[in-house]
This record gives structure tokens, C-alpha cells and sequence, in this order.
């Protein structure tokens, strides 16, 4: 069940602490909390939701901040919810009334508000906003600006950029133990392209452990949080199975099989790279 709040939210000077003081009308959180507009979305959100039924939801602007302030912070859920309960511009910002040093919501309601709270719904947020902006400069330009001549353009003054969003981007970084598992997939490769020029030489394949190496780099690059000791663990354990796979290729090269005709390009790399 969703209800609307009547109660309009105050201005940051009126924003209740529990010392004397008021917030900043000039801090990047009070800003931002007028850029965006709530009410505009509110209703849009309400529909999620059932009129009548069920526990009343979290207001749409403490949903939505919650979530930009993770995102702009780039912290976790748990993080975020603690962050929010020792900053009162942060309070502010997801619209309450007052500085509470409970927090607003548990951290798991953060997984309820990014299914509720699409992308799509983002980006009419963030056009809404540049369009509201835009036409806030254009007033402020006709006002400063003198009565043109006719036949005369007004040159364009700069670039506005804004930053709203609150979609999580997935960014793959370099890493060692990434790229260490990079080379084992590689040395594989090379060990099955020159196992083939000798299949009818040699009695079998040399042993390569492909899969246990695999399951142990992703029972670490799943995790979110990584402690230096498991870090360090994988990483010998990827270099040992590097090394076990550059022994093996320096035996099939001399057992006669030939290095040249390896190209990253070929189809047997192609389709052994579709089959990981």
C-alpha cells in the first residue's frame, strides 16, 4: 500500500537538528534535493503499489535518494543506511523533516527499491531534470541579456552537465588474479591446439585441472569483498596452474609439435573461447 505524504517537505533552513544550526543551502545534497522533481514521479510510483492492501510503502523520494546517494557514494547497501544515519544533509536529502539518528529504512529494503525504481523511470527523472534546468537558464539568459537586434543569434555559452542518475554500472577492471586466470584459459588453449598434431604419438593428453582452476577463480571473483590473505591464495593457486600448463607446452613442443600455426584468430580458439 502506498500513501502520499501531505506534508511538504521543508526548506533546508527549517530542516530540524539536534543542535543549533542549520544545513547549508549551498552543500551538493541540498542542490541536488531541488534539482530533482518528486512530485512529478510520485504518482507514477504510487501505481506499484496497492491502494488498500498491505504495510504503507516508503515515500518515492526516500526510496529514489536512498538509492542515488549509494550510487553517488559507491557504497554498499549496509553502508549507505549508516551513512545516511549520521549525516543530516543525507536525512535532509531523502526527505525527512528532521535529524534522527534511527535509519529511515533496514538495509535490505535497498533490493525492494531497485525492483521498484527501473531504469526507465530513471532516465524520465533525468530528462525531466535537464529539461527543467534548461529552461531555468534560458529565463536567466533573457534576463541578463540585452534586447538582440534582429537577424542576430544568441551564441551558444558553454555545456550544462548534470548528474542524477542512479543506475548501477557494471565495470570490469583489470586485475592480477583476472588477468592471471586470462593466461590459464590461454595456456589451455595452447595445450589443446598442440595436443592435436600429436594425438597419435603420445598415449594421452597431458592433465590439466581446467575446471577446478575455473571454480576456485570464481569462488573468489564472485565475491564482494575480498580480504588480502584469499586474495593472495588465489593468486599462487592461478600461478601454479599456470605454470603446470607452460611445462606441459614446453613438453609437447618437444615431443614435435609446433608453435607457429597458434593464432588467437583461428576457429579452434573461437570455439573453445564460446565453450567457456
Amino acid at each position: 500500500m502506498y500513501r502520499k505524504e501531505e506534508q511538504p517537505s521543508p526548506a533546508p533552513e527549517n530542516f530540524e537538528l539536534p543542535f543549533e544550526g542549520k544545513l547549508s543551502p549551498s552543500n551538493r545534497w541540498v542542490i541536488m534535493a531541488e534539482l530533482i522533481p518528486w512530485d512529478d514521479f510520485e504518482e507514477e510510483y504510487a501505481k506499484l503499489f496497492s491502494a488498500e492492501k498491505g504495510a504503507p510503502a516508503k515515500p518515492f523520494r526516500m526510496a529514489l535518494g536512498i538509492l542515488i546517494i549509494k550510487e553517488k557514494l559507491g557504497t554498499s547497501d549496509r553502508e549507505t543506511i549508516e551513512q545516511i544515519r549520521e549525516n543530516p544533509y543525507l536525512q535532509y536529502f531523502i526527505g525527512l523533516n528532521c535529524y534522527q539518528q534511527e535509519p529511515p529504512v533496514e538495509a535490505s529494503m535497498l533490493v525492494h527499491f531497485r525492483k521498484r525504481i527501473d531504469v526507465d523511470l530513471v532516465n524520465k527523472i533525468n530528462k525531466e531534470i535537464v529539461k527543467k534546468e534548461k529552461e531555468k537558464l534560458d529565463k536567466e539568459i533573457k534576463k541578463k541579456d540585452l534586447p538582440q537586434e534582429k537577424g542576430k543569434k544568441l551564441k551558444n555559452r558553454g555545456k550544462l552537465i548534470l548528474d542524477a542518475t542512479c543506475a548501477p554500472a557494471d565495470i570490469k577492471y583489470p586485475t592480477d588474479l583476472g588477468i592471471l586466470n586470462q593466461a590459464r584459459i590461454e595456456t589451455e588453449r595452447i595445450i589443446d591446439n598442440l595436443y592435436k598434431a600429436l594425438r597419435g604419438k603420445l598415449r594421452k593428453k597431458p592433465r590439466i585441472s581446467r575446471h577446478i582452476a575455473r571454480k576456485e577463480y570464481l569462488k573468489v571473483a564472485k565475491k564482494g569483498k575480498v580480504s588480502y590473505q584469499e586474495r593472495r591464495k588465489a593468486i599462487e593457486k592461478q600461478l601454479k596452474y599456470v605454470k603446470n600448463n607452460l611445462g606441459h607446452i614446453e613438453d609437447l613442443n618437444q615431443a614435435g609439435a609446433s608453435l607457429k600455426n597458434l593464432s588467437k584468430d583461428s576457429k579452434s580458439s573461437r570455439n573453445y573461447q564460446k565453450s567457456l
